[in-house]
């Protein structure tokens, strides 16, 4: 098992939740997506993330459970996140949402549960309603996706408890130094959608020259830089081969002189919606 994918951060409420993941997003439903959870599972994984948007959670939870059979591990041993989608947002609607979600899941309880987009005049009874879960004793912990400090600070005006994850877009180009300062201030843990920008860093000719110094790939040097940088990250791939790699992080550490230069490469560019301007 790889150190990393066993490597765990606690949240505010003393939740430990891996540094690293699997994401499943834009995976279709079937049995592709399926072997993936399994290989995942095996190959020393323990967290996964899917959404209700991602339309694909049956598989998910399918692959969970034919995952924890064959490694002869428990339902608390995997870390499982899920995300309410913008229809959904509201007291009521939240809460059925999460009943749909554990059922395509096939699960007892998440243990993190986010509100995926900081929709305007919404997001509020949404977190009411995922306040209640967690005080129920329904899910572990929860936290918002895409919110920006301004969206955070306004949740927390009236929240009795404040998000636990903001799960973000983050990458060299877009390396959110105001929203990691806010966070870290205010006990958040951030966490990474789009680690490696769907592809777009892999031959970036700076990334290449320290990947190359270290023996590892662009995608290690950028999970690493993450890592380094206190976030957790869940990078997407359904091939084991590339499951292997993006776990293989623990025996290389980034210099600072090598984390200041690729901080320098922010361009507060992104290749996901503006929290601040989506319409979906």
């Amino acid at each position: 098992m790889n150190a990393f994918t066993n490597r765990t951060v606690a949240l505010a409420n003393g939740v430990a939740m891996p540094w690293l993941g699997m994401g499943v997003f834009k995976v279709e439903e079937g049995q592709e997506l399926v072997e993936a959870v399994k290989a995942a599972v095996r190959l020393g994984y323990r967290s996964i993330d899917t959404a209700a948007v991602y339309a694909n959670e049956s598989s998910v939870g399918q692959g969970i459970r034919e995952a924890l059979e064959e490694n002869g591990l428990s339902r608390d041993q995997l870390f499982v996140t899920s995300k309410v989608w913008n229809s959904d947002l509201g007291y009521e609607e939240t809460l059925a949402a999460y009943e749909a979600s554990l059922s395509k899941l096939g699960l007892d309880y998440l243990d993190l549960y986010l509100i995926h987009w900081p929709v305007a005049g919404k997001y509020k009874d949404a977190w009411r309603a995922l306040e209640t879960l967690y005080k129920d004793g329904r899910v572990k912990a929860i936290g918002v996706s895409n919110f920006h400090v301004s969206h955070l600070e306004d949740l927390m005006k009236d929240a009795a408890v404040r998000p636990m994850v903001d799960q973000v877009e983050f990458h060299p180009l877009l390396s959110q130094p105001e929203l990691r300062r806010f966070a870290k201030a205010q006990g958040i843990q951030l966490e990474a959608w789009s680690p490696l920008m769907q592809g777009q860093l892999l031959d970036h000719p700076l990334l290449s020259d320290i990947a190359s110094r270290h023996g590892k790939s662009v995608a290690q040097v950028l999970i690493r830089w993450d890592l380094q940088h206190g976030v957790i990250t869940i990078p997407k791939s359904t091939k084991a081969e590339r499951l292997a790699e993006n776990a293989a992080v623990d025996d290389f550490e980034l210099t600072p002189t090598e984390m200041e230069s690729i901080d320098a490469l922010n361009e507060n560019r992104r290749v996901g919606p503006d929290p601040d301007n989506f319409d979906f």
